[in-house]
Formats: structure tokens, C-alpha cells, sequence
């Protein structure tokens, strides 16, 4: 049995539906460059790629 790495646990939620999410990059600051459209689009999680998703299942067994 693995322990399950507390950060990743932090850094990803799970939908209702079964889906992983991650947080959008490029919000937290030097926000005056970027447009509308892109702050409000950073401002929305997105799911994670497949290719990731194995190793956050690998490193959070118990969670995903």
C-alpha cells in the first residue's frame, strides 16, 4: 500500500462525475498584461490530462 502524497491531494479536486480538475496557471499576480478574456478564463479549473492523471492516481491512491 502507498501513502498518499498530501500535495496532490491539495493541488486536485474530483468531480461528482469522476473527473480530476486543476487550477488554471497565471492568476495570482502580474495581472495587468493579460486581457479580460484571459483572467476570466484562468479563473475557472480545467480537468487534467490524461497523461497526468495516471501519475496523480499513482501518488493519491486513497483520493482518485
Amino acid at each position: 500500500m502507498h501513502k498518499t502524497r498530501k500535495s496532490i491531494v491539495k493541488r486536485f479536486k474530483i468531480t461528482g462525475s469522476g473527473k480530476v480538475m486543476r487550477r488554471t496557471a497565471g492568476k495570482r499576480h502580474l495581472l495587468r498584461k493579460l486581457s479580460k478574456k484571459q483572467k476570466r478564463r484562468a479563473g475557472k479549473d480545467k480537468p487534467v490530462s490524461a497523461g497526468m492523471l495516471k501519475q496523480i492516481k499513482v501518488a493519491a491512491p486513497n483520493k482518485f
